[in-house]
Formats: structure tokens, C-alpha cells, sequence
């Protein structure tokens, strides 16, 4: 992205993210899931750090939070409601602790960590035990006073409890403030919605959002209706040598009367940190409220005070985020996958995007009804999520952000355009175009005789009479099927005997490690012959590596151009190669990858036209690349060498004079390959 693209960019972004906080933070009515405006926000703090000289003063980098409500009075907090850096990994907690160490060497010897509670940040201010005011967080310096509603929650004291040990009785003179989160839980979330279902009344979008829209609702007795609840994490006073850790303030939180985090807990170690991040990763979704990480802070409040604030964020602290469940990504193309049935599904390639801990760039979009249902365009900001935390999906299209360049999928076009050898007809009353004459099994036997070839995994005993007869058995309903086979299976049907039973399944258990380069040929990747596999190989090293690559690195691969990279990415992002993929790996084929880039061929390009008396033209091949170098169906300008055996075709030897290629005979040919 250039400077011009960024500007326009930063331009769309900051003014969606203010029109969002504006319908957040003043009406009250969110318009997009906390998970869409982070990503945004992500989007938007990395172009910044790219392009540091178009930060401005409007960015919602640059604050904490959007206006108070003119409905409430504005209070001035007492000193500045901050928001924590957010941090995704154990190598960002070290580098925080390595910051702090470089600021404060040996001093930070403990650290508390807490559930973060996703609500509303409120202040509640008691005057000699007496609560007397709350006040939300506003911009972090001028927050609303809306302690009329807050008084109508049941986990608010109106005074705090007295019956407290000595060491907390300085809290109940003075000033004390509470600073901590109003929250809906889950459970009672569902029965308001459920009410409301019932009523044929629209639902409440989370928990958070009806939690910060019931609070600011000038109506004391709606407040009251709605179950809500306060739960304090920090506490303040003038002088702030009475709180000296952050679990001695949890501590006199709870012995005056307020909820506090049970689970939170202080550690001298990073390693114990993780450990409790990892145990609430697990856990989280049993808590009775949502939560979306962890705050880890330096538990000696002196030392934190003393490391300052940097911008909006305190030194001595951050939030571990866990991964979201939602993002926002670009599509950067759609391209099509034919299945083993002949479907042909749409699939959505992205700009890489962490959603629920893993990296997504393509998700299926079904059929051509559901993309004119979400009206989904190459060029579109998305919000994508994972079904059951596992298949990713669209959501929706962020049409604040389209772009004039955003151009329409026309199914029809696009299947003569990537499929012109084929034709596709779409039954009366389904939603899915497939291969006109192509019944699954018909796909099924070509693909399962094509895996089993030569060229492929080399299976002896399964040609295509012998892949019919499994087939139209019932025995095999994907390629993966043939390792399940059984000796009991086989040997009753008519093709078969226990001598030819036992050879095909030895030679099938013997494929279980099939090379690499064979392998990705195997499963029938449309554009993707047995040269583009080798070199699909010799790039990626692993089957993992190919079926995770994206767009551009799939272009980085000699050889592999816009079609072909489309066409690899379709077929790993379809639901039924997928799990194909998983079947393969349940049932132990383990595909090895041998490396023939230092081999005595390398860099060297061959053709061979005519009959050789010593070897097939596909045995020729196989030589050539198990030695490093490159066979090619015709002569071009890279050609190395022709290979011209008898009855040579007069077209190939006039391209080789044009291009300057060497030509060769058979004899010298085997020289070559001999070393």
C-alpha cells in the first residue's frame, strides 16, 4: 500500500470508527460487535505505524473513549480513567516485561493478573462510607453521572460495611473511589431475550451493549427492571500509600461490600502468568459473564505509579487479549472449486486474518444465492467468523467501505470463464450449479483411478476396472477410503482373490508415505500437473505449508500463475477437501518430502519428442526430476535441452533452432542422467 492508497484509507477508517463510537458512546446504539471495531482499529494503528506522518489528532488512536451524553452531567474524574495496550502473545508479555525491567531493574518482582470483564467502566465515589456519586468513563477525563441508575443496582452499597478489619478502616473516612465494571451476566442476558422472543420483540445484540445502553437511560425504575452488577477492580485514595498492592485493593474491596474478581491472583513468574492465561482460555466461557483476556499488572502499586503513562496507556500494565471470534478482512478475489460431487462452491479469498486463534484467508460462500443474499464483491471490507470456532464465514460486508472499484461475482460468467472446457447446469429448486452428465460417482472413479496412477501414488492393483468395482460396492466414497479397506471387504468381490486382495492392500499400506511432489498430483488439483506439484514441493517443503499459502506466496512458486494459484487456493478452501485433508491424516498417510534442488539436473529444462527405445516418455520424466531437473511438455526459451528420439516431430526441432535449445539423442541423454 502507498502513501496515497494509506491516506484514503485512514480517511474511510477514521471516519467509520467515529461514526461507530458516536452510535456507541452518545445514542447508545451499537451498530457493530466490539470484535469489528478492533479490527478496524488494528487495521488502522498498522497503517499509522507504517505511515507515522499521517497520524492526526481526530484519530481514534489518539483518545480513549467519545464524548459524554449531554442527557447527564458532566463530571470530572478524579485523575484520568486509563485503557491498557493490548498484547497477543507470550513473546509480547516478555517484551513488556523487558521494558519494565529496563525502567525499573529488579523491581518488579510480582505481578497480579485478573479476568477482564467486558462492560462498562464506572467510578463510584463514597464519602466517609457513603456512596455519593458514580460517574462512567466518558474520554477517561470527563465521564456521565448516572448515579441515579446505579443506585438501583443491588451490588452497589449504598454504605460501605463497617465490620472490616483495621487495616481497611481508613477506607471508610474521606474519600474512596471504586473503579470497576457494570455487567450483565450471561444466563440473565438469555432470559431478557427469551422474554423478548416471546413478546415478538427485536433481541438484544450482547450482554455489554444492553449493560452500557440500560445505564444510560434517563428512567431510574427501567435500571431497576434489569438485573445488572458492579464489579470493582481498582480503588483510589488522596492518599495513595493506604493501597500498596493490587490484591491488597481487591482484598478491601471485598470487605467493604463490593464484588471483586475471586479468580484474580499475584505471580512471580512469567511462566505462572501464561500458565493462568492458558487455564482461562480453557475456562472462560464457564465465567458468568464475557470476557475477551486477562489484565497483568505490576501488583506494587508504588512501582506502578512510578513507571508513568505513555500516551493513554499506563507502562505498568496490559491486557492479553485472547483471539477474537470475529475480524474484518478484504476480499481479494472469488474464485471456484468443483467438489467430488461436482458442485461448483464460491470460495472468498482474503487478506490473512487471526480469527479465534488461527489464520484465515479463504472461506466458502456457498452458492451464488447466498453471495446476492450478502452481496459480497471482490474488493469488499467483510466481517468474517469461524462456525463452532472452526469454518470460517462471512458475516456481512462493511458497506461503508466499499469501493468504487468493488465489482460484482456473476456465477455464470466466472464458471465459463475458470471452467471452459466444462459445461454447468443448476437443477430446478437447488440453490448449487454442478458439472452438467457428472454423477458423484462417475467423479469419484476418475479421481480415485487418477490418485492410484503412475504418475500419482503408483498403486498396483488399482486400475480403473478394479477402482469400479470398490466403487460401485460401496466400499470407497473418497479417495482417502482405500486405506480403511479390509482384507474381509475385498475378497468377496467379483474382480478379486485372496492372492490379488492381499497385493492390493499391501500396495495401498505401502503408499501411506508417498512422496510429497506425488501426493499434491494425486489429488487431482485442477491446473496442477506433476511438474507445478514438484515445484509446489520444492517451495513449501510440507503439505501444511501448501494447503496454508496464500495468494501471493502461491505466485512466489516458479511456474505457478494467476489460474493455477486460484485454483490451489479453491480446492483447500472447499468444506469437503478439507475435510478430505483431516481423513487423510486420521487414517496416517504421511506424505514425505525429499528435496532434488541440489540434484545433478538442477536448473536444467528437458524435452522429449519421438520414441525412446530405452524408457516411456513418462519413466524419462520421472528421471529427470528425481535428479533435480525440470521436464517440460514443449520446447521454450528456458528449454535446456530436446531430447530427440525416433521419429522425431519437425515443429519441436525448428522451435529448438529459434530458441538456441541444445538437441540431443537418446545416448547422450543417458549420459546425462548417469552423471
Amino acid at each position: 500500500m502507498n502513501k496515497q492508497h494509506a491516506q484514503k484509507r485512514l480517511t474511510e477508517l477514521k471516519k467509520l470508527l467515529a461514526d461507530y463510537s458516536y452510535h456507541y458512546y452518545v445514542l447508545d446504539e451499537p451498530t457493530v460487535t466490539d470484535a469489528v471495531y478492533d479490527g478496524l482499529m488494528r487495521e488502522l494503528k498498522g497503517i499509522e505505524a507504517a505511515y507515522p506522518e499521517l497520524i492526526t489528532p481526530d484519530s481514534p488512536t489518539q483518545r480513549v473513549g467519545g464524548q459524554a451524553l449531554d442527557q447527564f452531567t458532566k463530571v470530572e474524574h478524579s485523575s484520568r480513567m486509563v485503557s491498557l495496550n493490548d498484547v497477543f502473545s507470550r513473546e509480547e508479555v516478555e517484551e513488556w516485561l523487558a521494558r519494565t525491567e529496563k525502567l525499573a531493574p529488579g523491581r518488579a518482582t510480582e505481578f497480579f493478573a485478573d479476568i477482564k470483564m467486558d462492560g462498562l467502566g464506572c467510578a463510584l465515589v463514597y464519602e466517609d462510607g457513603v456512596f455519593v456519586r458514580a460517574i462512567t468513563r466518558g474520554d477517561g477525563y470527563v465521564g456521565e453521572d448516572v448515579t441515579a441508575n446505579v443506585r438501583t443496582i443491588a451490588s452497589v452499597p449504598l454504605r460501605l460495611r463497617h465490620e472490616v478489619a483495621d487495616e481497611f478502616k481508613p477506607f471508610l473516612q474521606g474519600r474512596t473511589e471504586i473503579r470497576g465494571e457494570i455487567i450483565m451476566h450471561k444466563k440473565d442476558f438469555e432470559a431478557l431475550n427469551h422474554a423478548r422472543e416471546q413478546e415478538g420483540l427485536p433481541l438484544f445484540k450482547n450482554p455489554r451493549n444492553l449493560a452500557a445502553g440500560t445505564i444510560r437511560q434517563l428512567d431510574p425504575k427501567l435500571v431497576a427492571a434489569r438485573p445488572l452488577h458492579f464489579r470493582g477492580y481498582d480503588l483510589l485514595r488522596d492518599n495513595p500509600d493506604e493501597v500498596p498492592t493490587a490484591m491488597f485493593a481487591y482484598k478491601a474491596m471485598r470487605a467493604l461490600g463490593l464484588a471483586a474478581n475471586t479468580q484474580a491472583q499475584v505471580f512471580t513468574s512469567l511462566d505462572d502468568v501464561m500458565h493462568f492465561v492458558d487455564l482461562w482460555d480453557k475456562k472462560r466461557h464457564d465465567l458468568p459473564f464475557n470476557t475477551d483476556g486477562l489484565v497483568v499488572k505490576i501488583n506494587d502499586r508504588k512501582l506502578y505509579r512510578e513507571l508513568g503513562i505513555v500516551g493513554k496507556n499506563p507502562r505498568g500494565a496490559v491486557a492479553y487479549k485472547y483471539p477474537a471470534e470475529e475480524a474484518t478482512t478484504l476480499v481479494k478475489d472469488i474464485v471456484l472449486s468443483i467438489g467430488r460431487t461436482g458442485a461448483a462452491t464460491p470460495v472468498a479469498v482474503f487478506d490473512p486474518v487471526v480469527v479465534a486463534g488461527t489464520t484465515v484467508q479463504h472461506a466458502s460462500l456457498h452458492n451464488a444465492d447466498e453471495i446476492e443474499r450478502k452481496d459480497v464483491r471482490v474488493g469488499d471490507t467483510v466481517v468474517i467468523f469461524k462456525a463452532g470456532d472452526i469454518i470460517p464465514q462471512v458475516d456481512r460486508v462493511l458497506l461503508e467501505l466499499r469501493p468504487k472499484t468493488a465489482h460484482t461475482f456473476n456465477m455464470e460468467k466466472e464458471l465459463a470463464r475458470q471452467y471452459p472446457e466444462l459445461q454447468f447446469v443448476r437443477p430446478e429448486g437447488e440453490a448449487v450449479y454442478r458439472v452438467k452428465g457428472a454423477t458423484g460417482p462417475l467423479l469419484l472413479k476418475k479421481a480415485l483411478e487418477h490418485f492410484a496412477s503412475r504418475g500419482a501414488l503408483d498403486i498396483e492393483g488399482l486400475g480403473e476396472k478394479n477402482v469400479v468395482a470398490l466403487v460401485d460396492a460401496g466400499l470407497v466414497q473418497d479417495i482417502a477410503d482405500i486405506y480403511l479397506l479390509t482384507y474381509d471387504q475385498i475378497v468377496v468381490l467379483d474382480r478379486f482373490a485372496e492372492i490379488s486382495t492381499k497385493k492390493l492392500l499391501g500396495a495401498i499400506n505401502d503408499a501411506k508415505k508417498p512422496p510429497l511432489p506425488r501426493f499434491i498430483f494425486g489429488l487431482g488439483i485442477r491446473h496442477v500437473g506433476s511438474q507445478t506439484a514438484i515445484d509446489l514441493a520444492e517451495h513449501f517443503g510440507s503439505l501444511p505449508a501448501v494447503a496454508d499459502a496464500t495468494l501471493d506466496q502461491l505466485l512466489a512458486v516458479d511456474g505457478v500463475g494467476q489460474v493455477v494459484a486460484e485454483s490451489i487456493l479453491a480446492w483447500f478452501a472447499d468444506p469437503d477437501n478439507q475435510a478430505l485433508m483431516q481423513k487423510f491424516t486420521d487414517v496416517g498417510v504421511r506424505p514425505q518430502y525429499v528435496s532434488h534442488a541440489n540434484g545433478p539436473l538442477h536448473g536444467q529444462r528437458f524435452v522429449v519428442t519421438g520414441t525412446l527405445e530405452s524408457m516411456g516418455r513418462d519413466e524419462a520424466a520421472e528421471k529427470i526430476r528425481e535428479l533435480g531437473g525440470t521436464f517440460q511438455s514443449s520446447v521454450g526459451k528456458d528449454t535446456t535441452y530436446l531430447v530427440a528420439g525416433g521419429k522425431v516431430g519437425a515443429s519441436k526441432l525448428k522451435k529448438a533452432e529459434a530458441f538456441g535449445t541444445t538437441v540431443i539423442d537418446e545416448g547422450a541423454f543417458l549420459k546425462l542422467l548417469r552423471g
